[in-house]
């Protein structure tokens, strides 16, 4: 089975706008269209409370002809076009979708950020963390949203194997950035944050890529948008995961990135495992 997570940065920019930014998109929309993935996970929609519209579906429908789709966007009285997050799942393969809420603190329950299917055999979900805010406004919220996610996976995890990804908005360890030294309190690279992904691991899972590609280095998810050598120079960060429960991280065959090209932002992870 093949797995690919995608931070896509909003999809209406990326399916109906013809900036330069969205051209470089389209271009990754189409890098995933060739790779014929089981399922895609897409963190950061930002559409409205109403979801996809039929232009959204339409452009999807004609990318992604043999995938359903389903979604879930930020609702008030959370913040309108923030957050959101979408499966594209091939036909026939038929999961129990579920919403959850897992009791996170402020409007985090209501901003769109967990989807997760049920199969027979294993879960697959998905999520867009919280990020902890300029200035770490939000870090103890976060906080408290790593606890209840983290939580949250562990009960999956009791029922069957659990497969995981998405946006953590975390470099788990000082091989994860590139300038660890001059980000210690950059959201993302707090101790609490670091703390919070050193607790979910523990709770029963495993980072994929490195368990395949132990300290392998100067390998990111993300370069800052905001400096424009950023992926030029390679001073990025990992902040994207494919996790999975410990007792079939070993069928795992594949974690990787996937080259976006001169894209900066967030860069597609595929994952293939042997279930």
């Amino acid at each position: 089975m093949k797995l690919i997570s995608w931070n896509i940065d909003s999809l209406n920019a990326a399916l109906t706008s013809d900036s330069a930014r969205a051209q470089l998109s389209q271009a990754v929309l189409q890098t995933l269209v060739a790779e014929k993935a089981d399922i895609i996970a897409i963190q950061e929609t930002k559409l409205s409370a109403k979801g996809p519209t039929n232009k959204h579906l339409d452009i999807l429908e004609q990318l992604f002809p043999d995938y359903e789709t389903t979604w879930r966007s930020s609702v008030e009285p959370a913040r309108k076009g923030y957050a959101g997050t979408m499966f594209l799942y091939k036909k026939g393969l038929n999961p129990t979708i579920s919403f959850p809420e897992i009791g996170a603190p402020t409007t985090m329950d209501l901003e769109g950020r967990i989807i997760t299917l049920e199969f027979d055999q294993f879960f697959v979900t998905q999520v867009y963390t919280p990020n902890a805010g300029d200035g770490l406004k939000r870090l103890s919220d976060r906080q408290v949203w790593d606890e209840k996610y983290a939580e949250y996976l562990a009960t999956l995890d009791q029922k069957k194997p659990v497969l995981a990804t998405g946006d953590y908005n975390v470099a788990h360890h000082e091989i994860d950035l590139a300038n660890p030294a001059s980000n210690r309190q950059s959201p993302g690279f707090t101790d609490e944050e670091r703390a919070g992904f050193t607790n979910l691991l523990a709770k029963g899972f495993t980072d994929t890529f490195r368990y395949l590609h132990g300290d392998l280095p100067h390998q990111y998810t993300w370069w800052a948008q905001r400096s424009k050598t950023s992926k030029i120079n390679n001073t990025g960060w990992r902040i994207d995961y494919w996790l999975t429960s410990n007792r079939v991280a070993d069928k795992v065959t594949k974690s990787e990135m996937i080259d976006s090209g001169s894209r900066q932002d967030h860069t597609p992870i595929v994952m293939e495992i042997d279930l």
